[in-house]
């Protein structure tokens, strides 16, 4: 994999250490940026499948009103 390497605010890595309770400024930022995609990834599959609901029940003929 590549490797980008980034400057960032000492103190938000500092944050980002404390919070994920991880010592490595790397690694901190890294679980950091891993977990944002991975409920990323989680929302979407949740608003996909709603979604997909909505569709379906659109498309299901309605009865005549009236």
């Amino acid at each position: 994999m590549a490797k980008v390497n980034i400057s960032l605010d000492a103190e938000l890595v500092v944050e980002a250490m404390v919070l994920s309770g991880i010592g490595s400024p790397q690694d901190a930022i890294e679980v950091v940026v891993r977990d944002y995609i991975a409920r990323g990834h989680r929302t979407e599959a949740r608003t996909e499948l709603r979604d997909q609901g909505l569709r379906e029940a659109d498309a299901k003929p309605q009865e005549p009103q009236g």
